[in-house]
């Protein structure tokens, strides 16, 4: 995943006429943290895991980025997330830099008050290198706003009330109305924006999405109010389809009590793997990583990839899409609705005065028009794609702050 990111970072680089030394610089992580952390299990027994935190680049500001639960969690895999924060908040152009971390636990097989105390522990770990105006973590992978909340109480004890110290945390704790659903919400309106550039709607256009957790069920809902058929839907345990669309409140519903797809009635069983090469005007990879490759991008019908997930597509099979002239919007642009309310909350947070939901929504889609906007109109004016433009346009605001920051030298040209 860290050569994968580093690959589209370099071609990027090499569109703008970045030197070696310059490129090492923007690549290397500022910070990184290793912690043990050793709690207490409910039955007396020790637990034993290690948490990371990889400060990328605070150029722009104060360093922003998940916290995964997961035992894949390791330092290569919070270093090339924590590489692509720094790219994504500087593409919808939020004062943040980019940060990751995580703890190699499998949350499934820890009780909450397990987990409760693995967080607690984390945040005594790194409380030093945490704060509103230094690294703001938010929900990923197997964390929630729960999560989130502890995260505030336990930094608290040491640094007084700070609801700014972290995102995604519930609203009874000063969290933002539309926080949960933002980057699925974010997504739908990149589609909108790409399908626009084709002289089309969303009324009636097919989408298959690939995962139906937080993102592509928030995804599905809004493209589906936008008139869009969702055809097919896949995740971890099975896929399900239907050639006239899928009932999606219903599908959440099903969901939500059997914490799969898998058997939805009223639905074609599918291979889970399937819905990637589905039948469909738009592919919405928004599980995991990797999941497009060499091996089936050839075999991708639809026109037009919008990735929900962090680096779905690995670089031999972006070339083959490319090729074959399939749109894709990356990801550091497409998945960027959730970073964006993050921003939001944070705004909140220090200002000590919520908004309203129709706010958000409306700040949200400003946002995120104008990114899409931003990257198209670079990737028409260079002749790239959407992906190495994104990067491209990335690299230059976070350059061009360097430099006035002077952290880089004044001649290097952005």
């Amino acid at each position: 995943m860290l050569s994968a990111s580093h690959r589209y970072f370099h071609a990027a680089a090499d569109l703008l006429g970045l030197d070696a030394k310059v490129r090492n610089i923007l690549l290397t992580p500022l910070r990184t943290v290793k912690v043990e952390l050793v709690v207490e299990a409910d039955d007396g027994s020790l637990l034993h895991h290690v948490g990371y935190r990889v400060q990328h680049n605070d150029r722009r500001g104060p360093m922003k980025g998940g916290l995964r639960y997961h035992p894949s969690v390791d330092e290569d895999h919070a270093s090339a997330l924590a590489n692509l924060m720094t790219w994504k908040t500087a593409v919808v152009d939020l004062p943040f830099g980019g940060a990751k971390g995580g703890i190699d636990c499998d949350p499934a097989k820890l009780s909450l008050s397990e987990l409760d105390r693995l967080t607690r522990a984390y945040v005594q770990q790194t409380k030093e290198i945490l704060g509103p105006m230094l690294d703001i973590p938010a929900p990923d992978l197997n964390t929630d706003a729960r999560v989130m909340g502890w995260i505030m109480d336990e930094y608290s004890k040491y640094h007084g009330f700070s609801p700014a110290v972290v995102t995604g945390k519930p609203l009874d704790l000063f969290g933002s109305p539309g926080r949960q659903d933002a980057t699925g919400r974010g997504l739908a309106i990149c589609v909108a924006e790409a399908l626009q550039d084709e002289g089309r709607t969303t009324a009636g256009v097919t989408v298959a999405l690939q995962g139906f957790g937080n993102v592509g069920s928030a995804a599905a809902r809004e493209l589906a109010a936008m008139g869009a058929k969702i055809v097919a839907v896949g995740d971890h345990a099975g896929g399900v389809a239907r050639r006239e669309g899928l009932d999606v409140g219903a599908l959440a519903r099903w969901v939500a009590e059997h914490r799969t797809v898998d058997g939805f009635p009223d639905a074609e069983r599918i291979d889970r793997n399937a819905v990637l090469t589905w039948d469909a005007d738009v592919l919405v990879p928004a599980a995991v990583e990797d999941v497009l490759t060499a091996d089936n991008a050839k075999d991708v019908r639809a026109g037009l990839v919008v990735e929900g997930a962090n680096a779905p597509t690995t670089p031999d099979a972006d070339r083959i899409l490319r090729e074959r002239g399939v749109r894709v919007v990356p990801d550091i642009l497409a998945n960027a609705g959730g970073v964006t309310v993050s921003y939001f909350e944070w705004v909140q947070n220090i200002q000590a005065f919520r908004w309203d939901l129709e706010r958000v929504h409306e700040e949200l889609g400003r946002t995120m028009r104008r990114a899409y906007a931003a990257v198209r109109d670079l990737a028409r004016e260079r002749k790239v794609d959407m992906r190495t433009a994104a990067f491209a346009l990335a690299i230059q605001r976070v350059g061009r702050a360097a430099t006035s920051r002077n952290h880089l030298r004044k001649s290097v040209a952005f």
